[in-house]
């Protein structure tokens, strides 16, 4: 067909009627309201898909963040309880601490009840003596305190000389001139220092007793020769049918008179202390002697103390130019002269150049060892 020629949209008629296409028409019309219907309703179940969806998503979303917070707390209740769990095991180890020393404790007290005990057996069983009672009696409230006399030994280097004053006064005041132009005649002159004595005296002593399985203590004996004395009883008590044993030692306490017998086997003690008098023969006759515990006793808690003694005065620096004695009476004879600030002088320990000396400290006065 060219370009010029004429367009029509007039269809020639293919022989079918107006009846029929109308028909059509409505056959088409009807079909086509059916896909529009239907059309309609895929779309509304579409959007109604769509809306499903969203709540679904909504729902996931929440369900997500619910279970996020529930494992977040069960995280936090789990590190919670695994805190407590801790807790308690460290309150376990210290319940445990505490029962171990309370347990410790409590052995430790029923050793020293079942101690106790003993002594208190063992004194219920000492040596008995006479004793004569010579004091005066008065109230409670003016009694004297206990007083413990220490002993103490001091070495003195040499050159040096220790002068116990009998006041204080003059150790004061020989102490306070401090340095001392000694004449010993014939214009010789030393010159000596004077210094304080301090001492290290024992504040507070406990001592804890025990009773010791290898020794006995024997009182209530005769007035009779010691060697021949001590011999007897290590004979008596060596022998099995008396319930003794092999004996170490037998040494007599002459502060007491009572005699310490020591075997070499433990329990032979025990032994013969579960029967109080024993036979004995001594001085041709049988003679009933006591037999009782003897204790040990260690020193558990010693404090001290820096203590000055009052009335004594160390002199330095003194030459060995005569013989001990005489540089010693020139000594004392010029500390004892009142012009030259000193006293009477109660002891007076000399110790030479070269040598080595002790004093022992007793009561206030020296003496050498």
């Amino acid at each position: 067909m060219s370009s010029d020629e004429d367009f029509s949209l007039v269809t020639e008629p293919n022989g079918e009627s107006l009846s029929q296409i109308q028909d059509s028409i409505s056959k088409f019309k009807k079909k086509y309201d059916q896909l529009t219907e239907e059309q309609k309703e895929l779309s509304d179940c579409r959007d109604e898909r769509r809306q499903l969806a969203e709540q679904f998503k909504q729902r996931r979303d929440k369900l997500l963040l619910a279970m996020e917070e529930d494992e977040e707390a069960h995280s936090r209740e789990l590190n919670d309880q695994l805190a407590k769990l801790d807790a308690l095991k460290q309150d376990e180890m210290e319940l445990m601490k505490e029962i171990q020393k309370a347990e410790a404790a409590l052995k430790k007290e029923e050793d020293r009840n079942e101690q106790l005990k003993q002594q208190t057996n063992v004194f219920a069983a000492v040596p008995e003596r006479k004793l004569v009672f010579k004091g005066k009696t008065g109230s409670a409230s003016n009694m004297e305190a206990f007083e413990m006399r220490s002993q103490v030994v001091y070495p003195m280097e040499g050159g040096t000389a220790l002068v116990t004053f009998e006041e204080e006064a003059v150790a004061k005041k020989i102490l306070a001139l401090k340095h001392h132009n000694v004449d010993l005649g014939d214009d010789c002159r030393i010159m000596l220092e004077a210094r304080p004595v301090v001492l290290m005296l024992p504040r507070l002593v406990e001592i804890d007793t025990d009773v010791c399985p290898r020794r006995i203590l024997i009182s209530d004996l005769p007035t009779m020769d010691t060697e021949t004395l001590l011999n007897k009883l290590e004979i008596h008590f060596s022998k099995s049918r008396n319930k003794g044993g092999e004996v170490e030692e037998c040494e007599m306490l002459p502060d007491s008179g009572t005699v310490v017998v020591t075997f070499v086997e433990e329990d032979v003690a025990k032994n013969l202390t579960e029967t109080e008098y024993h036979d004995v023969t001594l001085l041709q006759k049988r003679h009933k002697v006591r037999v009782t515990p003897f204790l040990n006793g260690t020193i558990t808690s010693l404090k001290t103390k820096m203590a000055p003694c009052p009335r004594t005065v160390l002199l330095t620096g003194i030459p060995a130019i005569m013989e001990r004695e005489n540089l010693q009476d020139l000594l004392e004879i010029h500390f004892q002269k009142n012009g030259n600030g000193g006293g009477e002088i109660e002891a007076f320990l000399y110790n030479p150049q070269g040598h080595s000396s002790y004093a022992l400290f007793s009561s206030g006065g020296e003496q050498e060892q």
